[in-house]
């Protein structure tokens, strides 16, 4: 329940609140996402015409969430202080109801000012964000949202929040075009800076994972959307390419929350039987996450559509070969060259849970039979699996290094500063 629902309901004790609640969430997904889109626009204060911008700049983000979103926050700041950008934050997690994660950096709090906010989630919710950050720390400040959306057109409910920002980021040229295509305000193309990384070593025996196995992962997050994951097209590629093979293993990184009854009965159909997929749940320490990342040999991802990608760009940073499907907005750094893309089918777009509402649009269906293929090519040439990591390593250190992500909003702020 979101925290801007329990701020406007009386505090009458635990009891209302429970049923009230209860009352909350019976009622359809799209129905509660009217209510709450509506209410932050009618009490979100507004940002000002035409500030000045320019610096010092403010990172707006879930920096207690474990998502995407979140993480784009934690990494844009941490790439700005590197690079002596000395921005400032503010945490929306509480806000919006998410503290998943007990986020321990230590950074500068966002206090009244002026300057340029970043506002690290969606646009239905950036309402809800300034709402939270309160009049006075937006008052004479430039706001970008910093946004991310994963099918080819913009869906109605986002338009009405292009009034509460100056100006629109996005990770990737994809989401560009279907951002750009609804509104005359500027849209910059900003992709995630993927930093070197910290990991635990010995994953495998810390999990008791076993050493002398190919191990392939696959990260899902039941939250993010299952049917756009896709973690079934996955588990169907690995089935098919290595049967019960017990030197073949199959991890998939599982984060449950959020999951409807429907996706965790259909995940658990998909595995019945088969010895060598191991499911762990839960949350992992950023290092031992990308330890067990470190400890594969390949990383797939199966997706029907991504907005950037920050798992197989993670892994490709790592030395990973990745095998992903060739289509949306991972393409931003994913080539022929340096991933196993894999051929796909569009298809109009059915999400049982109703996180997108298609609404005539289309998104891709992976190729299970070049997905196996990938992984049987892969699994039978280490020299490959060797090479192909190596150049994935070089072209995101490259792309995405947070030196060059630095620089690009460096040139963005001051180019949008009001002289």
């Amino acid at each position: 329940m979101s925290a801007l629902v329990e701020t406007a309901t009386p505090k009458a004790g635990k009891p209302r609140r429970s049923v009230l609640r209860r009352l909350w969430q019976q009622l359809p997904q799209p129905t509660r996402q009217r209510i709450l889109f509506q209410v932050s626009r009618a009490i979100a204060p507004v940002p000002d015409a035409n500030p000045r911008g320019g610096f010092p700049i403010g990172i707006v983000g879930l920096y207690s969430t474990l998502s995407g979103i979140g993480e784009g926050a934690r990494l844009a700041y941490a790439a700005l202080d590197t690079a002596g950008y000395t921005p400032s934050a503010f945490d929306l997690s509480p806000a919006f109801g998410q503290v998943e994660i007990a986020d321990e950096a230590k950074r500068r709090a966002l206090v009244p000012g002026s300057g340029t906010l970043v506002v690290h989630h969606n646009g239905p919710f950036v309402p809800h964000a300034l709402w939270a950050l309160g009049s006075a720390r937006i008052r004479a400040r430039r706001i970008i949202g910093y946004w991310a959306w994963e099918l080819p057109r913009l869906p109605a409910q986002w338009q009405p929040s292009f009034r509460y920002v100056h100006e629109i980021w996005v990770p990737s040229h994809f989401t560009r075009d279907a951002i750009a295509a609804a509104t005359d305000k500027p849209v910059h193309v900003v992709p995630h800076p993927v930093p070197p990384m910290t990991v635990t070593p010995n994953m495998r025996g810390k999990l008791g994972l076993p050493n002398d196995a190919l191990m392939v992962l696959n990260v899902v997050h039941l939250g993010s959307a299952f049917a756009r994951k896709n973690p079934l097209a996955a588990i169907a590629a690995f089935r098919r390419a290595y049967g019960n093979a017990n030197d073949r293993v199959l991890v998939i990184k599982l984060i449950a929350g959020g999951a409807t009854e429907w996706a965790q009965r259909a995940l658990a159909e998909a595995i019945a039987g088969a010895g060598n997929i191991r499911l762990i749940e839960g949350v992992l320490p950023e290092a031992d996450m990308l330890g067990l990342m470190a400890a594969s040999d390949i990383v797939i991802s199966l997706h029907r559509s991504e907005g950037f990608g920050l798992v197989p760009a993670q892994a490709m940073h790592l030395g990973k070969p990745v095998i992903a499907t060739g289509w949306s907005g991972n393409l931003e750094f994913m080539t022929e060259r340096n991933s196993a893309l894999v051929k796909y089918a569009l298809i109009p777009v059915h999400d049982p849970e109703g996180s997108f509402d298609g609404d005539g649009q289309r998104w891709a269906d992976a190729d299970i039979d070049d997905a196996t293929a990938w992984l049987k090519r892969l699994a039978d040439d280490a020299d490959l699996r060797r090479k192909l990591g190596e150049t994935a390593a070089a072209d995101v250190t490259a792309q995405l290094s947070p030196q060059r992500f630095a620089e690009n909003v460096a040139t963005l702020i001051k180019s949008g500063e009001r002289r």
